[in-house]
């Protein structure tokens, strides 16, 4: 169990640029190893004001903070993450609760192995429509400030863009929690009520996070967490989007899930053909790419083409323990705070029968929770499906209005947009 945490006083602000400049090659996101290995996990090591206009791209906050943070890696080694901290234009007060602030960890499906890609630099340019189909998640920024909520945006998967290290996304994501909590930059003189959301790949970090909670934060304790598009079986995952629309997904998470193994990177390009259509030029080309990038160039192809031995290159040993750890949910704790899990039950990504068994281990150990599959839609069309239920979920959790005993699983039949996907 990891060790309890410190709260600490907040730091003075860094320097902030003009302008955002990539992380890559931004000094704010580098640090050197001895200035945070002896910290504990949550402690702030860096703040500044976000760089540029990000409150005029955000709107309804009145101002925006970069944190960089201790936390630990997918290897149970110290490492640092960065997360964005959006304040409230109208720190409007609960009806049910006038002494309460709240704060909501959003975590979002970046879904990318390349760190230039990451919430706290790609929100700048982050679309205000709908790209590919996929609605824009500043709008949700928008109306989550406009309640007047503080909003928690982690870069959760760390410094090397960490795609697919379920353990690295969990420990990045509470401990960016943490370290917004100690920041200075809440209200003082109420308590903070705090809640997490994600869907699609924010759903593995939210989720994550959640299971990790018990053991590695246990001082935490989170009103509930909103869970959407949920994928427990990554391996699944990746056997039913390959050949389709979304087969750039793969690449990402074979090259974010090696990203701190260097023997497992090692194998992984050893294993990619020199020549031809589906080659290690055009694979590693991933690493340059940002989720719409990676859809757009690997489009209905079979992935498994890029690798020597085709599919079964995936289950080798040096690949097999990393994905083991990390890419199946359930089996490092449950939640411990209230859940609304939802789902398409025609879920292209994500098979949703992998969903209802991850509920029902969840229900045996005894979870409050609500589980809602709807009945029409697809991935792409229940974010939108969703958004709305979701939302109202944590009002009701901030509010203190909202049901959280017992297991409820249910069918809905919500249609909110004329996509199918």
């Amino acid at each position: 169990m990891a060790a309890p945490f410190t709260w600490a006083a907040s730091v003075a602000l860094t320097g902030t640029p003009s302008s955002p400049i990539p992380p890559s090659i931004d000094p704010f996101y580098t640090i050197k190893f001895e200035e945070y290995c002896e910290k504990a996990p949550g402690i702030i090591l860096r703040i500044r004001q976000a760089p540029g206009n990000l409150t005029t791209a955000i709107t309804n906050s009145s101002a925006a903070y970069n944190i960089l943070f201790r936390t630990t890696d997918a290897n149970d080694e110290p490492s640092y993450a960065v997360t964005t901290l959006f304040i409230p234009s109208h720190n409007k007060s609960s009806t049910a609760n006038p002494s309460s602030a709240f704060l909501l960890s959003h975590q979002i499906a970046y879904n990318t192995a390349n760190v230039d890609a990451s919430p706290s630099y790609a929100l700048y340019s982050m679309p205000s429509t709908a790209d590919l189909g996929i609605p824009s998640i500043v709008d949700d920024f928008a109306v989550e400030l406009g309640k007047g909520w503080y909003l928690n945006v982690p870069d959760f998967e760390g410094p090397h863009a960490s795609f697919g290290l379920g353990a690295q996304a969990g420990h990045a994501t509470l401990d960016s929690v943490r370290a917004v909590l100690s920041s200075g930059l809440l209200p003082r003189e109420v308590p903070v009520k705090y809640a997490m959301w994600g869907y699609s790949g924010g759903s593995i970090a939210s989720q994550w996070a959640a299971e990790l909670q018990k053991s590695y934060a246990p001082e935490m304790s989170f009103a509930g967490v909103a869970l959407g598009g949920i994928a427990p079986d990554l391996i699944s995952t990746v056997d039913n989007i390959t050949g389709s629309p979304y087969a750039g997904l793969i690449p990402s998470l074979l090259l974010g899930s090696t990203s701190q193994d260097p023997d497992a990177r090692a194998y992984l390009e050893s294993r990619l053909h020199k020549t031809g259509p589906y080659n290690a030029t055009a694979f590693l080309a991933t690493l340059k790419y940002n989720a719409m990038q990676a859809f757009a160039a690997f489009a209905n192809q079979d992935i498994f083409d890029y690798l020597v031995g085709g599919r079964a290159d995936v289950d080798a040993p040096i690949l097999q323990r990393i994905l083991k750890r990390n890419w199946y949910w359930g089996g490092r704790g449950v939640p411990q705070m209230p859940v609304f899990a939802y789902k398409a039950i025609h879920d292209q990504l994500s098979k949703v029968q992998d969903a209802d068994a991850l509920v029902e281990k969840w229900c045996e150990a005894s979870v409050n929770l609500r589980y809602e599959r709807n009945t029409v839609g697809g991935h792409i069309a229940e974010i939108t499906n969703g958004r709305g239920r979701a939302m109202d979920w944590l009002e009701s959790i901030f509010e203190g209005t909202a049901e959280v005993k017992g297991c409820v699983v249910q069918d809905v039949t919500i249609k909110l947009t004329d996509n199918t996907e």
